[in-house]
């Protein structure tokens, strides 16, 4: 990649973060404490999970517009003020949170699985992430992850235990449970839960 091109690339970075970083404030204050979903389509595991839990800010991002755009037409008409959906990836989310913010839980559910080996830097789950979403969590905040795709589902828990801020934990009843349209398809699926060390 030419200077040129990096240089307009860090530009539109730092541009696109500043904005989230303003949208982030109006939402989450310095000591917020929030539950989060990554990829979270058109809302409906976390409108029913706002729903389920009204004293929790419930924060979902996705990368398309249409799906944030759907999503909350789904949390107006259910009148959720503990909902908010933004379009953000994960790695400009977290580069943008308001200082002191920390999440409580994360939900990474039926992402992408990018199954062939050229694409798998695509993965929300890889060190990177980690290190960074451990940075962003309260200690003990669990990080839940549900995919179909068995071997994204096996290098995503050798992921986990190879990484130093984050436990898989035993298995355990999950958390929250609301069938995902992916879910609903898929003929099984796989569910880890790791806590913030």
């Amino acid at each position: 990649m030419s200077a040129d091109r990096l240089t307009a690339r860090i530009l539109v970075i730092r541009e696109r973060r500043e904005a989230l970083r303003e949208v982030l404030g109006r939402i989450l204050g310095p000591e917020s404490r929030f539950v989060w979903e990554i990829g979270s389509g058109h809302g409906h595991f976390l409108a029913a999970y706002a729903k389920s839990h009204p004293g929790e800010v419930c924060v979902g991002i996705d990368i398309a517009s249409d799906r944030v755009a759907r999503a909350d037409r789904k949390r107006e008409r259910a009148l959720l003020g503990n909902l908010h959906f933004i379009r953000a990836d994960a790695e400009d989310f977290l580069a943008s949170m308001p200082d002191g913010a920390r999440f409580t839980a994360v939900f990474i559910l039926f992402p992408d699985p990018w199954p062939k080996r050229r694409h798998h830097k695509n993965r929300v789950i890889n060190p990177g992430f980690l290190t960074a979403a451990a940075a962003a969590a309260l200690p003990g905040a669990g990080l839940y992850f549900r995919t179909d795709h068995e071997p994204y589902f096996r290098e995503t828990e050798a992921a986990i235990r190879g990484h130093a801020d984050w436990a898989v934990a035993a298995a355990a009843a999950w958390p929250f449970e609301e069938p995902t349209v992916f879910q609903k398809r898929a003929e099984r699926h796989f569910s880890l839960e790791a806590k913030r060390c």
